[in-house]
């Protein structure tokens, strides 16, 4: 981990970016010997599959669809 201060960041920073992107060294910028901020290379995003199933939408069927209804549940009209 490379540690410099403000104020060699603000003057290095295009040479710090390129060493944390092209080796994936870490940088601790510090200010009064304090760290205040690291530099580190981004992570990709995860792409989400919008395709895929949602497993928080689950149904659950208390009968089975695919029975014959009874007479008394089939509609008079239809009979």
């Amino acid at each position: 981990m490379v540690t410099v201060n403000t104020h060699e960041a603000k003057t290095r920073l295009s040479a710090l970016l390129a060493l944390v992107e092209q080796k994936g060294e870490k940088v601790m910028i510090c200010r009064n010997g304090r760290p205040v901020a690291e530099l580190s290379k981004a992570r990709a995003k995860k792409r989400r599959n919008r395709l895929a199933v949602d497993p928080s939408l689950r149904v659950r069927l208390r009968y089975d669809p695919v029975e014959a209804l009874s007479e008394d549940e089939f509609p008079a009209r239809f009979r």
